[in-house]
């Protein structure tokens, strides 16, 4: 009997299993390279390396030196030495015109009554000095301002005083040291809630510019942990005396941007540019914000070289580039000495704080997407691997157990053993892609990001917070995605084709939900512009999805071949936005029959009749001197020319900049107002987008 139930579970057990087996789906885990390509590039990857990197250069906030700021800054002679190293072509430190940054020497505060105490140093943090303090050698009584509101600041009479607050270091310097007299400020802030006591924000304070009076001003830091039993002591009125030693200069510097090359077949074929900045300032520096995404650019440039020169990927067509250097200060003048190179760049990838410990953070990887106006396949493309690290590195309940229930775990040997978590954004500018996204560049650039991170530009942002893991799977991601644009043939043209057209009918099916919620959230007032607002959502991400599709073109030697698959795939977006367009035909009705009133119809406006006839296009002026010199020829146009147009500004256009990407000969401006519509919360006024336009033609940058 016990032998025949035995046997009666096991038969259970794998029929059972078989069942799980068959009802298991495939979980996305292709690459758009082929097996043996992304074995490679796993395996060669090193978290480790790049985690080394991120130590080496900002592994803690030190104390820059003064020759650095006459030669060569530690962190690029630090890269360009590793590129040297690794024996990547074309490795040089490009320096440009700089202009001059404070530099902290020395900062002491001291209690010299009632007893004798250290409060704060810039030996032990540097985050303690506030940057733009003046040099300054002081004896004052400690005054608490709470908050540092004008009532608190003017009550405490605070002249000849050092002010002790828990607000802004910055407004409370200016009210109650430049207006009113006191010696400066001792802040207990921090840019983040209370979740860490010891973190310090990186904030400073402003030098007087045209102030007669020369009294010196400073500020300190202190941690909320270390600062509260000040504050105690403030609030029991306890009368405390300190003396203030601080010294700083001004020191004049280069802009130095690091790059090297790794170079394809085809010199014609187009290239790839990496970009991270090695510099946010030269006094405050964060481990993850951004060595980490030098470190990770840098190990993308070591894994691909090394593949390559050992014969185990293949030399690709198109070159891949990479770029290291202050943050849109180092980044712009370089793109615009190298136009040359921008006109053949297919696309950016920008790496900015990808080295966080996603759980230690609670963050998602993201990938920050091209908005309309710059559509490029470079989004799909890394989506791909995005998904496939993320679908392959997680274990699902129906491939629990065993040794292989995750299917692609990608761990670095001392890293965090975790899913990826990660996450398909749309874009967000603020860091070097926008360099590559500007209308006078307009190469499509993308970010790669780790949000939220609790401890960016603080004091906290050290390499503890670093994972040796998510460095390795970034370093992947990039890898993967470059090598496959760089390398890519007619054949994988068509592969991204099809990729991107599946993921744009799941888009579609996003921004049909959106304009399902408009009509949802309608009145009977409201209905008519509900259901235009709906109809926008999906216009504009059709038209988006088939530009999208357009510009795999150019990875096309067939172009003939190749263009005719496009055209049936934007004929499948066509047939799934005419689908989603019925649909929300129907569920104007539906609504507006609960609603009791009748269907509205969409008519055009005079307005928008007049929109609709005008279609610019841009002159080679836009592009002719580079990165955001186009802005030149806007500020000459008289002002009584201009202000015959007025635009409102933000107020009244969600974004010019976009509104200029989206300018393509073909797109009108009633085109160009929904695809602005469709992609900010804040909607564009026609006539200023129309007047905008009036601008920028007598500028010369566009004819209509």
């Amino acid at each position: 009997m016990v032998k025949r139930t035995l046997v009666l579970s096991i038969v259970s057990i794998l029929l059972t299993s078989g069942v799980a087996r068959a009802q298991m789906t495939p979980w996305l885990y292709w690459t758009l390279l082929p097996k043996e390509h992304i074995d490679e590039i796993i395996g060669e990857a090193s978290g480790e390396t790049a985690w080394n990197t991120i130590m080496e250069t900002g592994g803690y906030n030190k104390d820059r030196l003064a020759e650095e700021y006459a030669g060569t800054f530690y962190e690029a002679q630090y890269i360009y030495d590793q590129l040297k190293r690794y024996g990547l072509p074309g490795a040089e430190i490009v320096r440009f015109p700089g202009r001059e940054t404070w530099n902290g020497i020395k900062g002491e505060l001291w209690e010299t009554s009632p007893m004798r105490r250290k409060i704060a140093s810039y030996k032990d943090m540097t985050a303690m000095l506030a940057s733009g303090s003046a040099t300054v050698d002081v004896k004052a009584e400690l005054v608490w301002v709470g908050r540092g509101t004008k009532e608190e600041i003017e009550r405490a009479n605070v002249e000849g005083k050092i002010v002790v607050t828990e607000g802004s270091i910055s407004s409370v310097h200016n009210l109650a040291c430049v207006k009113l007299g006191g010696l400066g400020v001792v802040a207990i802030s921090s840019s983040r809630p209370y979740f860490d006591p010891l973190q310090i924000p990186w904030r400073g304070i402003r030098s007087r510019r045209g102030a007669s009076d020369q009294a010196p001003k400073f500020g300190f830091h202190l941690p909320v942990r270390e600062g509260d039993y000040l504050k105690r002591r403030l609030l029991r009125r306890e009368k405390i005396e300190v003396h203030a030693q601080v010294e700083a200069k001004m020191e004049p510097y280069e802009l130095q941007d690091i790059v090297c090359h790794i170079p394809g077949t085809d010199p014609d074929a187009g290239e790839i540019i990496f970009s991270a900045h090695l510099f946010e300032g030269y006094t405050k520096q964060g481990a993850n914000d951004n060595k980490s995404g030098s470190a990770g650019i840098l190990e993308v440039a070591r894994v691909v070289h090394t593949l390559i020169e050992e014969g185990r990927l293949p030399r690709p067509k198109r070159t891949i580039r990479f770029l290291w250097g202050p943050e849109f200060s180092g980044t712009g003048p370089w793109v615009k000495a190298n136009k040359e190179i921008m006109e053949r760049t297919l696309c950016n990838i920008n790496m900015d704080m990808v080295g966080e410990w996603l759980s230690k953070n609670m963050a998602f990887m993201c990938l920050m997407r091209t908005t309309f106006g710059n559509a490029h396949y470079i989004n799909d493309v890394m989506e791909n691997y995005y998904r496939f690290l993320g679908e392959g590195s997680r274990e699902r309940v129906q491939n629990r157990g065993g040794v292989s229930n995750i299917p692609h775990r990608i761990v670095a040997p001392t890293g965090a053993d975790e899913p990826f978590y990660y996450s398909i954004e749309t874009h967000y500018g603020a860091s070097d892609h926008e360099v590559f996204n500007d209308w006078g560049v307009q190469v499509p650039g993308v970010m790669m990001i780790a949000w939220p991170d609790r401890w960016y530009h603080t004091s906290g942002d050290r390499v503890d917070k670093s994972d040796p893991t998510q460095m390795k799977r970034v370093a992947i991601i990039g890898a993967a995605a470059a090598f496959t644009i760089a390398n890519a043939d007619d054949n994988m043209a068509i592969k991204i084709a099809g990729e991107t057209t599946s993921n744009g009918t799941r888009r579609l099916g996003h921004q049909f939900v959106v304009g399902l919620d408009h009509l949802n959230k309608a009145t009977a007032e409201t209905l008519l512009g509900s259901y235009k607002s709906a109809r926008t959502q999906v216009e504009a991400a059709m038209a988006n999805e088939k530009a999208t599709l357009e510009s795999i073109l150019e990875l096309a030697d067939n172009k003939r071949e190749v263009g005719g698959y496009l055209a049936q795939m934007k004929r499948t977006i066509d047939a799934v936005g005419k689908a989603h367009m019925d649909a929300l035909k129907s569920h104007m009705e539906a609504t507006a029959k609960k609603l009791g009133v009748k269907p509205v119809k969409i008519q055009l406006t005079a307005l928008e009749k007049k929109a609709a006839k005008i279609v610019p296009r841009t002159t080679a002026k836009v592009k002719m001197d580079g990165y955001r010199e186009y802005r030149k020829f806007i500020t000459q146009v008289p002002k009584e020319e201009r202000d015959k147009f007025p635009y409102g500004g933000r107020r009244d256009i969600a974004n010019t900049n976009e509104l200029q990407l989206l300018i393509d000969g073909k797109r009108s401006a009633l085109d160009i107002k929904k695809m602005l519509d469709a992609q900010y919360t804040r909607k564009s006024k026609l006539q200023s987008i129309i007047n905008y336009l009036e601008i920028l033609k007598l500028a010369g940058l566009i004819k209509m």
